[in-house]
């Protein structure tokens, strides 16, 4: 039946998770353009949190099933668990959780709604959480690529990868140790939202995949069913005959109020991406965070007499120490200025991502957040021998003992080496004391923590390297009480430009315009795509989580 006019309609959401709603920058408007057709996942979480409390908002219905990111799984699995305890239905169905890589993490989310429905030639794979990593030393040694690199220490683990065709007994430890705790965090999901013990969780995922009809005998799932019966289903249960919504175009209902007087706001400010020199842009390893951009928006959100506190939204595997010492030095003005900064982790806010996260009042991650990774490498590739079998030779005229110290068509020198380690320990006895004095700890426990080791976001907390578990909303929480804020204060990003505005020319190095993001990557993004460091780098290692 048509809505009348002037009147709401009442809804059933509904959400297709079967990939990561896309988070666009809001300053891109290319990316917003590219994602389009995707949920988005702000508006989603904003649905999931507070679209239960609309009296037009009938139930929740999602399609999930595919690779999510753990730490994405985790934070919409909050918002699910969130619109379920206002007592409307919630219900989950998949075709399959049997045929892809993220099948773990997809349950996982399927398990924080009241019911979940799978379709009856469907299976359930289940099968626990493993870490891969690719070695590729053979094939640079074929080729007569040889990396010379330094680091600290032992769990520094970025290099290996093209220094060694194996684990080191540090490595190994580190990531046996990490899957553990994102398996366990799986476990006890699994088992507070099926009600099973987690020893029969485990020994299901152990004794796995299922079919269908084994899989809702042994509790995993409640129904069996195609897509139109799930939804037949739920219709059933619900008052009225609601439309169809995604979650994501959900809008609360229209209040309206009197104009008052602006008190305040929360300024948000994302990190999302390598960190590097210069403005952020596009590179061939993805989004490059760039140094200027950030500190802008930061000293913008300092400036502005409006903003009371700020949010950081880290999602950053690290990069370029210097850019990251950078945008440490501008979140520490910040705070200089009576502001507090609540730091929120993503998927990753490690090595230069918790540089930057590590002087804030508060820090907030997610269970599977891969964090910490306090350490450095630094060095060059050596490609010698490569050119020579290719029958090309260098000649070299260097003016200056060291002037050719960084050149890839040869080896260091033992003086060389020594002055290369001695930078690389600098550097990092530096990182730990910014982070020893952010976290108020005495630099020796930091130290025995630190040495380049990636934890989960779990872990984290429990060695004080992280505060406290939850999402990207609870940091907004917390920064509204921190800031003084009431709890519906709008929280805004700290620099925006208007499509007109942003073909303006700067006026100078303080204007916006200045520090706008740029298209084109650069030599050093295209060198570091390649593997090799533009000076030392503050980078976690590349981690895949199956």
């Amino acid at each position: 039946m048509p809505t009348l006019p002037g009147h709401r309609p009442h809804l059933l959401l509904e959400l297709d998770l079967t990939e990561a709603p896309a988070a666009p920058d809001a300053e891109d408007p290319l990316a917003r353009l590219r994602n389009r057709s995707r949920h988005q996942l702000r508006p989603t979480l904003r649905a999931l949190h507070e679209a239960a409390a609309d009296r037009h908002v009938s139930a929740l219905i999602a399609k999930v099933g595919g690779a999510l990111p753990w730490a994405t799984m985790q934070e919409l699995r909050l918002g699910v668990r969130a619109f379920a305890a206002s007592g409307k239905p919630t219900v989950a169905w998949a075709e399959s959780f049997g045929e892809g890589s993220g099948d773990t993490a997809a349950y996982v989310l399927a398990t924080g709604f009241d019911e979940i429905w799978l379709q009856p030639g469907g299976g359930l794979g289940v099968l626990g959480v493993g870490v891969q990593t690719t070695f590729v030393r053979g094939a640079l040694d074929r080729l007569g690529i040889e990396p010379e690199l330094e680091q600290r220490h032992e769990f520094k683990n970025a290099p290996d990868q093209v220094l060694r065709s194996d684990y080191t007994a540090a490595h190994r430890l580190a990531l046996d140790a990490l899957a553990e705790s994102i398996f366990t965090e799986a476990v006890t999901a699994i088992s507070a939202g099926r009600d099973l013990d987690p020893s029969r969780v485990r020994e299901l995922a152990d004794t796995g995949p299922r079919t269908a009809p084994e899989a809702l005998v042994a509790g995993l799932v409640d129904k069996l069913g195609y897509r139109d019966e799930a939804y037949a289903a739920l219709r059933a249960r619900v008052d009225h005959d609601p439309e169809l919504l995604f979650a994501d175009r959900w809008h609360p209902p229209y209040r309206p109020t009197l104009p008052l007087r602006r008190k305040g706001k929360v300024a948000l400010i994302e990190v999302r991406g390598g960190i590097g020199s210069g403005r952020t842009r596009r590179s061939p390893m993805g989004r490059q965070v760039g140094s200027d951009s950030i500190g802008a928006a930061l000293r913008a959100a300092a400036e502005d007499e409006h903003v009371r506190s700020v949010v950081l939204h880290v999602d950053s595997p690290g990069g370029s120490a210097v850019a990251s010492e950078t945008i440490w030095r501008e979140v520490c003005r910040v705070r200089t200025a009576g502001k507090p900064v609540v730091v929120s982790m993503g998927e990753a806010a490690a090595s230069g991502g918790y540089y930057i996260a590590c002087p804030a009042d508060v820090i907030v991650a997610l269970p599977s957040t891969l964090t910490g990774s306090i350490g450095v490498f630094g060095g060059k590739v050596v490609i010698e021998q490569l050119l020579e079998r290719a029958g090309v030779h260098t000649g070299m005229l260097p003016h200056g003992a060291r002037s050719q110290m960084f050149s890839s068509r040869r080896r260091f020198t033992d003086d060389e080496r020594e002055r290369l380690a001695a930078t690389i320990d600098a550097i990092y006895g530096d990182f730990v004391a910014k982070v020893a004095h952010g976290r108020g700890r005495p630099v020796a426990e930091i130290e025995s923590i630190a040495r380049g080791r990636v934890w989960t976001g779990r872990d984290a907390v429990g060695i004080g390297l992280v505060d406290e578990l939850g999402g990207l909303r609870d940091a907004v929480r917390i920064a509204r009480v921190r800031g003084g804020l009431p709890a519906d204060a709008p929280v805004r990003p700290a620099l925006h430009l208007s499509p007109l505005a942003r073909l303006g020319r700067p006026r100078n190095s303080e204007d916006p315009r200045a520090i706008l993001g740029s298209a084109m990557p650069g030599l050093a993004d295209v060198a570091a795509a390649l593997g090799v460091p533009a000076g030392a780098a503050l980078r976690m290692p590349a981690i895949t989580i199956r």
